[in-house]
């Protein structure tokens, strides 16, 4: 009995576990299953982790491309960006080059630009004239600042005067002190013949026919300080550019050096027999004066405590400029503009009467002023003929040719270039700075400014 119970019992569990694998009885039964099994093969086919790996990594390589397109644009950006950085180093170091070559040839005097062919003919219309009630008597001298934004002039009336070159309005006055006010007052007495202004801008200087040297900031127009020392009226003063070395000449023949950072006098030159009418100065050590009627010119080389004499004049010479280290040019009462050199004492060229005859004496006009735009072939010059005059050098300064002319009325008593040679100012006067031989009465006190514009190069 009992093994009949254990029987029927394994056949349940094993009926059960039929159940429960699914174990096919029939054919129809194992026909079924092996559809299901190939239908849930492919289920599974669908979800089978290489498939999914497969069509993921296909994704995958699309964003490593773009990554890769961007990183390659990334890259030639980089590339673009440090070749244009190149091509502007190579630009500012050719610049620079440039500059320091220009430096090292205006140092040594060797630094030549010919632009005198490239300036158009002067438009009568832009000429300003500027006139003040401080200026009552004719202008005597003028200088102009480095960065060209301000002007000083001086006249016959003791007084100083500023200006802006921007709005061309005076913008400061240093008045005339009387000779009884205490000595506490700052300011000139008698007539100022010269003005200079440092090359840093830092300091002003002007000097009176009292032989005082007044030193001014060019900003405030306050007093600093008075050198003394000169036995006769100051008529020329110069900075050494890049310094603040002075040179002063004067009627009591003499040159005299100061140093301003120290406020000190330095040393006194000897050698012109007659008063100094004017004096010039650039880089180097070294000044030029007209020796007014000694007839003579001397470049004064300072460390080597010498001199070069220089004739050719037939009258007084009464004003000298350089044009770069080793050339200038001067002009007197004779009516002869010269061009010189300094390995030659007489002039490399000479145009008698540049400013014609006067029909009252039958004689050349007096040429009462000259400029130069440093380190060019362009020279201005002015007399009481009604015309400034421009002129070009030729080559190797061989030649004198006239360019324009601008027409004025009165005395051409001083004249400057600015700097970057886009004006030409004039101190005029109805009398000669030095004297009262003549008076154009028709003529006004004042100064004129007179644009120059050169030519766009293609």
């Amino acid at each position: 009995m009992s093994f009949f119970i254990r029987k029927n019992q394994r056949g349940a569990k094993r009926s059960n576990g039929a159940a429960v694998t699914g174990r096919p009885k029939t054919y129809k039964e194992k026909k079924r299953l092996a559809h299901d099994d190939e239908i849930s093969s492919h289920s599974e086919g669908e979800n089978d982790d290489s498939r999914v790996y497969t069509e993921s990594e296909e994704d995958e390589e699309t964003v490593q491309e773009k990554r890769l397109r961007l990183t390659k644009e990334y890259i030639q950006e980089i590339e673009n960006q440090e070749r244009m950085r190149r091509e502007e180093q190579d630009i500012d170091k050719s610049v620079i080059a440039h500059r320091l070559k220009e430096d090292l040839l205006e140092q040594s005097g060797r630094l030549r630009r010919t632009v005198a062919d490239s300036y158009e003919k002067i438009d009568e219309a832009l000429i300003r004239h500027l006139h003040c009630k401080d200026h009552k008597q004719p202008i005597t001298c003028l200088t102009i600042s480095p960065d060209c934004q301000s002007l000083f002039t001086a006249s016959k009336d003791c007084t100083i005067v500023k200006w802006c070159l921007v709005d061309f309005k005076k913008s400061a006055v240093i008045k005339r002190v009387d000779k009884k006010t205490s000595s506490e007052v700052k300011g000139h007495k008698s007539v100022v013949q010269s003005l200079s202004i440092s090359s840093d801008g830092k300091f002003l200087a002007s000097g009176d026919l009292d032989n005082q040297i007044h030193i001014w900031d060019p900003i405030t127009m306050k007093w600093m300080h008075t050198f003394r020392g000169h036995r006769a009226g100051i008529t020329g003063l110069v900075f050494r550019r890049g310094t603040h070395t002075l040179y002063s000449a004067s009627m009591d023949r003499t040159v005299k050096i100061w140093n301003l950072d120290e406020m000190s006098y330095v040393e006194t030159l000897l050698g012109h027999q007659d008063a100094i009418t004017s004096i010039d100065a650039l880089n180097k050590e070294r000044a030029i004066t007209a020796g007014g009627r000694d007839n003579s010119l001397r470049v004064w080389k300072i460390p080597e405590e010498s001199q070069l004499i220089f004739n050719g004049h037939q009258g007084s010479i009464d004003c000298v400029r350089l044009i770069n280290e080793d050339h200038f040019v001067s002009c007197g009462d004779d009516g002869m503009l010269s061009l010189w050199g300094s390995q030659k004492k007489k002039p490399l060229c000479s145009v008698a009467g540049a400013h014609g005859m006067d029909a009252s004496n039958n004689q050349a006009f007096w040429i009462s002023s000259v400029a130069a735009l440093t380190n060019t072939d362009l020279i201005a010059s002015g007399s009481q003929d009604g015309f400034i005059r421009l002129w070009k050098c030729g080559d190797n300064f061989r030649t004198l040719t006239p360019l324009l002319s601008v027409p004025i009325c009165g005395f051409v008593n001083s004249l400057a270039f600015s700097s970057d040679g886009k004006m030409l100012i004039a101190g005029l006067g109805q009398e000669h700075r030095l004297g009262r031989w003549w008076r154009n009465g028709s003529a006004k006190n004042e100064i004129v400014i007179i644009p120059l514009k050169q030519r766009e190069t293609s």
